[in-house]
């Protein structure tokens, strides 16, 4: 009599592993078990992106590291909240009660260029999950000239290559929030469109709902199929600069002192720290309603970027920009060399025109443009940058190389 086969993992019959037969199927013991594990475990721990076990906030903080330069509280209060977001999806069933871990959104304030998308963009890459990033001040309220705020979820849908499971997983990011903070404290009498009505757009989305989507994106209509998206499990980041937020902060600790001496002190205090001083009632007074600042839990500060943080953002990170261009150079023959001084002086220029690392490559483009033009012809060549060249657009150094010499 011959065995008998299991169709799915082609075992043969035996006493410790017997055989179910149906009409010309054949499943063994050990199929059975796994099939019954794989259909029991809880809907979360299903899709997994990444395997949770395998990082933790020093680790997710020591990838942030490798690109984003300073910073180093934010990166911990990030890589914290993120750990923390994943674990709540991933291994809350592990324990049984009746404590359900609530979701944290994560508010980033930091000047423009400081490194605030380059964050989320980072752990979204390494966690391998679908992130959309989008501008607040496109955004407008239903039914008025400008973006929807659900397209954003349609971007995230889109990045996620259509898996709807693993776009619930995934990372929003809204770039410029403080660009939709109302004028004052008070509700506005007429519409805003723009600034509060999209604050209150955003409400919904943010704290976690069953929301009805268009694939392909644009306006609704009737005739258009939906896709719901449940964002209870959505990440949302919402980055900002918050330019005068200083000047609150610093009223708010004046008023907090005694003494006419001290409220000055206080006020004269140095305005780069001020900022690592936002509490949620300067975030109102800013513009943003309570009910937006109350969903966004975890607040991280970015501080101004300075000469030496600029210097290093051009030379340490593995995707450093001076290490890009010399690879341009380098594929034409050519050998791109920055001396100090001229490094320190692209910081200080872009530091100048106060746009942070996002500045550091249009100067960088000016420097290069007459020996990016020439480049062709520049084989074999070194092609030397100094501080003259930043300053007063003079033409850089060109040098002979050596030939070295062929191995017999």
């Amino acid at each position: 009599m011959t065995k008998k086969i299991c169709g799915f993992c082609g075992a043969a019959e035996s006493e410790e592993n017997p055989i179910l037969t149906g009409g010309d199927a054949k499943i063994c013991k050990t199929c059975v078990t796994a099939a019954y594990r794989m259909m029991s475990v809880p809907e979360q721990a299903k899709f997994k992106a990444m395997d949770i076990g395998e990082f933790s906030p020093k680790s997710l903080k020591e990838i942030l590291d490798g690109y984003v330069i300073g910073q180093e509280e934010a990166k911990k209060t990030f890589a914290i909240a993120v750990y923390n977001h994943y674990k709540r999806i991933f291994r809350q069933h592990e324990i049984e009660d009746e404590n359900e871990i609530a979701k944290s959104n994560v508010l980033l304030i930091g000047p423009t260029g400081s490194g605030k998308t380059l964050m989320a963009q980072t752990l979204a890459r390494y966690l391998n999950v679908p992130i959309a990033i989008a501008d607040a001040t496109s955004l407008t309220e239903a039914g008025y000239v400008g973006e929807d705020v659900e397209n954003i979820l349609t971007k995230l849908l889109q990045n996620a290559g259509g898996d709807i499971k693993k776009a619930e997983r995934g990372i929003v990011f809204i770039d410029e929030i403080d660009k939709i903070s109302r004028l004052g404290e008070n509700r506005s009498i007429t519409r805003d469109v723009s600034g509060e009505g999209v604050q209150q757009a955003l409400l919904k989305i943010i704290e976690g709902a069953q929301v009805n989507i268009t694939p392909r994106g644009g306006r609704k209509h009737p005739q258009q199929d939906y896709v719901p998206m449940d964002t209870t499990d959505i990440l949302f980041v919402c980055g900002g600069a918050f330019d005068g937020l200083e000047d609150i902060i610093a009223r708010r600790l004046g008023k907090n002192a005694l003494g006419f001496a001290q409220s000055k002190n206080a006020v004269a205090a140095d305005r780069k720290s001020l900022i690592g001083e936002a509490e949620p009632d300067d975030l109102v007074h800013y513009g943003l309603i309570p009910e937006l600042i109350g969903r966004l839990h975890v607040i991280a500060t970015l501080k101004e970027l300075e000469v030496e943080d600029l210097t290093r953002i051009m030379t340490e990170p593995k995707n450093a920009l001076l290490k890009q261009y010399q690879k341009l150079f380098a594929i034409d023959g050519a050998k791109l060399t920055f001396e100090e001084d001229a490094i320190r002086a692209i910081a200080k220029q872009a530091i100048k025109r106060k746009t942070g690392a996002r500045g550091l490559r249009s100067i960088l483009e000016k420097v290069t443009c007459d020996s990016m033009y020439e480049l062709p012809e520049l084989e074999g060549y070194e092609v030397v940058i100094n501080a003259d060249c930043v300053q007063n657009r003079e033409k850089p150094l060109y040098v002979k190389l050596a030939r070295e010499k062929k191995s017999a």
